[in-house]
């Protein structure tokens, strides 16, 4: 479908963000419920002919973004021709503004000097690099393929190449301890990332990893052990001087990911590729996850789109204020919400937000809400609240 290109409309309409999705795997990870997969790198130059094909489709013209975010699956497993024609297409179909912001994501064993030197090439400033932990049996819970040295390999690679890079962490992997989360977080701080992204261990329906759990093959992390972790990331990124700017997320100061704040103020981005998620012009839509079915539907000109949302005002304004309070320092702005969604926040949401304020949850100055920090370790339940 063509979408009329629009400038006269603000940044939560039409779309400055473009997430283009690569699935290819080295291996489908036990906890993974991305649209990835292995065994099918054979079909990446099709695929890849798919991708500029339904950016052709979707925007008949180029779109000025500011922001590019290209992930997976694994967009390094592509081969350096083919990483090369990626790059090249996305920069034809999203000129990236200046100043913007150009992330790739990379499994630590898929990076080489030729692959760095051609995303620098491409003008890619952003690396983010899956490490997940760098303890052997934790990985292989993971059912991740790299190993702890792999990571430290990658990041000298991208160190001195790239203006700012980042790494993911999971904690609460089945079998793990305090102490090995511990060690996680001072094995990533002792490489120097900007940007840190450590996230709870969640057991996706359908994955292999739920399957194991719903079988008593695997034991969760309990409850106390897993806030004593969170806890842990929370004060040891702080004293190196990673702030936690989202539920997740720690940044030193400049270094936010400028992409993923487009997800939490809830602004529009267009979304290529298998599984794909666009949000413009107040309509979501979600492209097929059935990698065959999209090929098939782009190669015959028609769109891989599923079902499609258009969410009422009071809908959208209440996802909005769910969004922007994940952000731990700028949270929501009575202004600012008020701008973007038409609604007050304390006519729509008050009773709720001043419960939570009366329970400690969320700290109000009279301008903006934020979550106080035992509401971060609560954060699920009130959002889900909000909705």
């Amino acid at each position: 479908m063509l979408i009329a290109l629009r400038t006269d409309l603000p940044s939560w309409l039409w779309p400055r963000a473009a997430y283009i999705h690569v699935p290819f795997c080295a291996h489908k990870c036990g906890y993974c419920d991305f649209a990835s997969v292995a065994g099918f790198d054979h079909l990446a130059d099709r695929y890849l002919s798919a991708l500029e094909r339904e950016m052709g489709m979707t925007l008949g013209q180029p779109a000025v973004v500011d922001t590019i975010f290209v992930g997976g699956g694994t967009p390094t497993r592509l081969d350096p021709d083919q990483l090369e024609r990626l790059m090249a297409k996305i920069a034809h179909w999203f000129p990236l503004t200046k100043g913007g912001e150009w992330t790739v994501e990379a499994n630590p064993g898929t990076l080489d000097v030729a692959k760095v030197e051609l995303l620098v090439q491409a003008g890619v400033n952003r690396v983010s690099l899956g490490a997940q932990s760098f303890r052997p049996a934790l990985l292989a819970a993971l059912e991740r393929n790299h190993a702890p040295e792999e990571v430290e390999r990658a990041v000298e690679l991208v160190r001195g190449r790239f203006p700012r890079w980042s790494l993911d962490l999971i904690f609460g992997i089945p079998g793990s301890t305090l102490a090995d989360c511990e060690a996680d977080v001072a094995a990533a701080l002792a490489l120097g990332p900007s940007h840190l992204s450590c996230y709870g261990l969640v057991y996706e329906k359908g994955t292999n990893l739920w399957k194991q759990w719903q079988a008593g093959q695997v034991v969760p992390v309990d409850e106390e052990t897993e806030r004593a972790m969170y806890e842990t990331v929370i004060d040891r990124l702080a004293l190196s001087g990673l702030s936690m700017y989202e539920i997740s997320n720690y940044a030193r100061p400049g270094h936010e990911s400028r992409h993923n704040l487009v997800y939490w103020a809830n602004d529009a981005y267009f979304g290529v590729g298998l599984g794909a998620a666009s949000y413009v012009d107040g309509v979501r839509s979600v492209n097929t996850r059935d990698l065959a079915a999209y090929l098939r539907r782009i190669e015959a000109g028609e769109p891989a789109t599923g079902p499609t949302e258009r969410l009422d005002a009071e809908a959208r304004a209440r996802e909005t204020a769910m969004l922007m309070l994940r952000r731990t320092v700028l949270g929501i702005d009575r202004n600012d919400y008020e701008l973007r969604t038409g609604y007050s926040l304390d006519g729509l949401l008050g009773p709720a937000l001043a419960r939570f304020v009366d329970q400690g949850l969320l700290e109000d100055d009279g301008q903006r809400l934020r979550f106080s920090r035992e509401g971060r370790f609560l954060a699920d339940r009130v959002l889900c609240e909000l909705v």
